[in-house]
């Protein structure tokens, strides 16, 4: 059999509306990342939840869209990608329904996890489908508003969370994924190709022992503080986890069908990126997990308050990510881009550290969350282009879902660690026990933001690699005029 199976012949749709279906799904799992930041305060007081338990309310997401990420791409090879793209945004969209009519924290966190297996079939998928309805030519560009959609999504999380909580309630920033699922699904069916990969037996071995390990570890970080880093229940869950991710790196080894081929980290651009896109989610989110309360818990300002007030922040992706992925990366390669977004963030999070204060006023805050921003907005794009080079069509789903994963590992050891930092430095959720615990986090974060910009600079220098199929008909080349007027048309849409 062979390794890849081409998708049957389709007819022509507009290239903006296969951004758009591809784009609209993958903007509502991101999105649902930090939606529920702006409303954790008034969660904890309608369910009575403790630090710990908002901790996982963010946690269960990520970490169970970390974990069936790879499944989701090993069954859209084998059944069809958008066949599971579909039912997965079917399960988010069930599962957001459902969070929103949770009645304590423990429900509300098992619902969070059941939207973070949808969401796992939905972004790397997006981006396969995304790749295959577009030209060679073309797809930097259409990659670059993918990832300013994926970079808005995350950005504009506080935001919406924030207006809708004060608008309405916690429970609306569910409710508004059911009719953008409703609509999104058969956006999908009718612009996205369903194309096939290698259909090969699903690897429930490699799921366990990754799925099972992150959450050993991140939840031995947790309790570190409340149970003792010394304490026998810690202690087994960060060994214990550390044990069954070095079994799983030997399983995937000798696996006949691995969740994660270890030879794909023979590709400098890929290993560099993935490492790059593990420290990067972890600086900037757990530092955002921080600051969005310290202006609703410290400086008392309202949900909406606190979402508009970030909005230099949250906007600037918007513009800066597509700029970056249809014109920086073409000209100037991934490497630069990054580099420079990073050094942006660390010396944000360093500012912010150094100004934060009960009485600090918001003008203080400006410069460094528009910084972030930009700096947000250079990493976006250029990582997932540089994710993608050199690897054939047949690579893109193992590839996007493994940088996927460790991005969404990131997010939730940063959570988990800078937390940690903040509550061993005796921080409370009052305006009094904040601040003093807050800045030692946040300068983590920064520090691990500096350390991901020293790493980007060993990505491959120049313009990323394109492999070009020597069998595309020419009718695609005649096409690419049309489709670059498309793209444009697409992004002044979204």
């Amino acid at each position: 059999m062979t390794a890849e199976i081409a998708a049957a012949p389709r007819r022509r749709v507009p290239t903006w509306l296969a951004i758009l279906a591809a784009s609209l799904p993958m903007f509502m799992a991101t999105l649902d990342n930090l939606v529920v930041t702006n409303a954790l305060p008034r969660i904890a007081m309608d369910l009575k939840a403790s630090i710990e338990e908002l901790q996982w309310v963010v946690n269960a997401y990520s970490l169970s869209f970390a974990t069936f990420i790879l499944l989701a791409v090993a069954l859209g090879d084998r059944l069809g990608r958008r066949t599971v793209f579909v039912v997965g945004l079917g399960v988010f969209t069930l599962a957001s329904a459902a969070a929103a009519l949770a009645t304590s924290p423990g429900e509300l966190i098992m619902f969070r996890a059941i939207q973070g297996a949808g969401a796992a079939a939905v972004m790397p998928l997006s981006l396969t489908l995304l790749a295959g309805s577009v030209s060679e030519r073309i797809r930097p560009a259409a990659i670059g508003i993918w990832g300013g959609i994926s970079g808005l999504g995350v950005a504009l999380g506080p935001l919406i969370g924030g207006a809708i909580v004060q608008g309405w309630n916690w429970q609306a920033i569910f409710w508004i994924n059911v009719p953008v699922g409703i609509i999104a699904l058969p956006l999908a069916l009718l612009a996205l190709p369903n194309s096939f990969g290698a259909r090969l037996r699903a690897d429930v071995l490699g799921v366990v022992l990754v799925g099972v390990g992150v959450f050993a570890v991140v939840f031995g970080i947790v309790r570190g503080n409340d149970a003792g880093w010394d304490s026998g229940e810690v202690l087994a869950a960060l060994i214990g986890g550390g044990v069954l991710l070095l079994g799983f790196v030997w399983w995937e080894s000798r696996a006949t069908a691995p969740l994660l081929p270890l030879g794909l980290f023979r590709n400098r651009s890929f290993s560099v990126a993935n490492l790059v896109g593990v420290t990067f989610s972890f600086g900037i989110f757990g530092a955002v997990f921080i600051l969005i309360q310290f202006l609703q818990v410290v400086q008392g300002h309202t949900a909406l308050e606190a979402g508009l007030m970030t909005m230099p922040w949250t906007l600037a992706p918007m513009v800066i990510a597509p700029l970056t992925g249809a014109v920086i990366v073409p000209r100037f390669g991934t490497r630069l881009p990054i580099v420079v977004g990073l050094v942006f963030q660390a010396v944000a999070m360093f500012w912010l550290a150094a100004v934060i204060a009960p009485d600090e006023p918001y003008s203080a805050m400006v410069a460094p969350f528009l910084l972030a921003g930009i700096g947000m907005g250079l990493v976006f794009a250029p990582s997932s282009t540089a994710v993608l080079a050199g690897f054939g069509e047949k690579d893109h789903a193992k590839a996007s879902g493994t940088n996927a994963t460790l991005r969404e590992i990131g997010v939730s050891l940063g959570v988990a660690v800078l937390t940690a930092v903040f509550m061993g430095a005796g921080g409370t959720l009052t305006p009094t026990g904040y601040v003093s615990a807050a800045i030692p986090a946040v300068i983590v974060g920064a520090s691990v933001l500096a350390g991901a910009a020293v790493i980007a600079l060993f990505l491959p220098v120049g313009r990323p690699e394109r492999k070009v199929e020597r069998t595309a008909q020419t009718s695609e080349l005649a096409a690419e005029a049309e489709d670059l007027d498309e793209v444009t048309a697409g992004a002044s849409i979204g």
